[in-house]
């Protein structure tokens, strides 16, 4: 395994717990979600441990088994009626504050690219502006919910410009993984997100926070634009 501070890898650790606990409150506290998303965080801890996503040279690549399956979820809740009902009872404040955790997200790959462990692409120092999601969600969430200056239209475009950033970096650490698809940064392949615990940042992270945008536009894009049920309880 590679020579990974303990510090990173405990704030890391930290930002998970958290992600999965707001996201739990989100989902009204349901037992369901938490067991669910806790049983897959352990699965992929498991491989993760194991070394499988550290094999660079698998064929398929074993990292397409730490993105499908969340992906592939994300896609299922939004075909089916069950889904989408759950989808729409997720709530919007909390998944708002959810974001603010991309902030220690993005210490840890600044720190994970000092370690030589991923691209200076995928940190605040190269292409990577997401942590401005983390920055602005408190102040959004401010504005929106509690000072009520803002209204649904400034929400729905902070999502999507939000939704943007996250999709640059993702597309950037797949394409400068240590993959038959590598693109780029051949210097300093993005190989941290290999090892454990950092396997559920593509896993388990960056998933709920996909969902989180997606619920989130999903259900202000369905509602009158004069039409307010934002409540303070996140």
């Amino acid at each position: 395994m590679e020579n990974i501070s303990i510090p990173i890898t405990i704030l890391f650790l930290f930002v998970v717990i958290t992600t999965a606990l707001i996201f739990f409150k989100a989902a009204n506290y349901s037992r369901t979600v938490i067991i669910i998303v806790a049983a897959y965080a352990i699965i992929q801890s498991i491989l993760g441990i194991s070394g499988f996503y550290s094999n660079w040279n698998a064929v398929p690549p074993h990292l397409l088994f730490m993105v499908a399956p969340a992906l592939l979820t994300i896609i299922v809740l939004l075909i089916l009626p069950g889904g989408r009902k759950f989808i729409n009872g997720l709530n919007i404040e909390t998944l708002t504050l959810l974001h603010v955790i991309r902030v220690p997200v993005e210490i840890t790959l600044y720190y994970l690219f000092i370690d030589k462990l991923i691209p200076q692409s995928m940190t605040f120092e190269g292409s990577n502006f997401d942590i401005l999601s983390g920055i602005s969600a408190p102040i959004i969430y401010y504005l929106v919910f509690i000072a009520r200056k803002a209204n649904q239209k400034i929400l729905v475009a902070w999502n999507f410009i939000c939704l943007g950033l996250l999709l640059n970096v993702v597309i950037t650490a797949l394409l400068s993984a240590k993959t038959p698809f590598q693109k780029f940064a051949f210097d300093q392949p993005n190989v941290g997100i290999g090892y454990f615990p950092f396997v559920l940042l593509p896993a388990l992270v960056v998933p709920i926070v996909l969902l989180s945008h997606v619920a989130s536009l999903k259900q202000l894009l369905k509602r009158a634009p004069n039409q307010h049920r934002y409540s303070v309880t996140a």
